[in-house]
This record gives structure tokens, sequence and C-alpha cells, in this order.
């Protein structure tokens, strides 16, 4: 009676480890992609299938001989620990592939260092004294206005123009306030606006442009330096 008891008892903590096993392996193995996640996915199914393991040795030992265990029971049970492996596994391999991808848009971004970008930014880098902005004008000689801010929000420099044709244009701002004082070169936010006729004054679409001074890897995102301006590399709108 004793050994159908010990039987029995092995039977339930075995099932009821593999149910702790399967439920904390898979969650971590679906939901984690770092290699540091992945590894601890992997060591927990690993102390957790050993216990299962030694549950089923001690089940095994202790059965019934007249009535012994049916083994598509714990069959299936390893099946599932090793779908489980293979999802950490999988992981694993992604995580191994995003870093590779990572490290190719590293250098892809370090080919532009030196070259001219167009930004899709509201922020322009003054490189040098000088910065050029590309916008769209609606129509050939709408008035446009121009306002330049600095990283206090403080209005350093303002003027109006009338664009030169319809479609885009270009306009370099040469760093010199509204005092004609020179500026020190860095980022500053741009707000450009054109009245056509009596309308409403609206704001016109514009890119900024500058020379790529690094490449930086941030968080798994590749960002590009445009002087003292930091942009994300889905952000460059061509190359020159």
């Amino acid at each position: 009676m004793s050994d159908v008891i010990s039987s029995s008892t092995a039977s339930a903590s075995a099932n009821q480890a593999l149910s702790n096993a399967t439920a904390s392996a898979a969650s971590a193995a679906l939901t984690s992609t770092s290699s540091g996640s992945t590894s601890a996915a992997l060591n927990s199914l690993t102390s957790n299938f050993n216990t299962f393991l030694d549950l089923l040795m001690t089940q095994l030992q202790n059965q019934d001989p007249t009535s012994p265990m049916d083994t598509t029971t714990f069959t299936s049970e390893l099946v599932e620990f090793a779908g489980v492996q293979q999802q950490i596994d999988t992981n694993t391999n992604l995580g191994s592939l995003i870093s590779l991808t990572q490290g190719e848009e590293t250098l892809q971004g370090s080919a532009m260092i030196g070259k001219t970008v167009d930004l899709n930014s509201g922020t322009l880098a003054l490189q040098n004294g000088s910065g050029t902005i590309d916008y769209t004008a609606a129509e050939a000689n709408e008035p446009i206005s121009l306002t330049v801010t600095n990283s206090s929000g403080q209005t350093v420099f303002s003027t109006s123009f009338d664009s030169s044709q319809s479609g885009t244009n270009s306009y370099t701002w040469h760093g010199q306030d509204n005092s004609g004082d020179q500026l020190a070169d860095g980022a500053y936010t741009i707000s450009m606006q054109g009245t056509l006729g009596s309308a409403s004054p609206t704001n016109v679409t514009f890119t900024t442009l500058g020379t790529v001074t690094g490449v930086i890897n941030s968080g798994g995102t590749i960002e590009l330096n445009v002087g003292s301006l930091t942009v994300p590399l889905s952000s460059v709108q061509s190359v020159n």
C-alpha cells in the first residue's frame, strides 16, 4: 500500500512540476528576445526539467508492479518540455539576427559621415556658422516667414521673404541673430509659414540640411550626429 501511495504522490508532484515549468519557461520564451533573457529562460527550463526527471524516476521506482504507469503520459510531458526549449532557442537565434542587422545598419550609417543629408526634422544644425533649409512653396513669389528659436525657446532670428519658384526652394541662414551678431553652432528650432493673397498663414513643409559627423547605436536604434543635432537614421530623406 505504501508503494502505491508513494507512486501517486510522486506522479502528482511530477505533473505539478511540469505545469509550473512549462508555464514559466513558455512565458519567458514568448516575451524575451535579448540574449540575457533567453539564457535565463533556458536555465529555468533546465532546472525544472531536472526536477521533473527526478520525480519521474521516483515515480517509476515506486510504481505498483501489478499496474505499471502508462508511458504515454510522461512521454507527452517530455515532448512539451522539448517544445518550450525550441521556442527559447528560436528567440536566441532571433536575438543574434537582430544584433547582426544592427551591426550592418551601423556600418551603413558610417558611410554617411562627411556627407550632406536632407533631414525630415524641425531642427536645423548650425554648422560652421551656416545652415540650409529646403522648403516647398505653393506658388512662385509666395510670401514666406521664418522664425528661429534656440534651445531655451527664445526667438533669435526672424525674417520674411518671397519664394523664388513654385515647389522646392532653398534658404540659407548664416547664423546671425536679429541684431546681426553671430550665434554659436548648435541645434535651432525652425518654423516656416506661407501666405497666399489675403489667406491666413499656413505651415510650410520643409527639411533641413546638414553634414553627418558621427553615427551611434542607441539602444538598438541607429542615430546620426549632425553637428550637435542627433537624429534617427530613418529621418534621412536623401544623401548628397
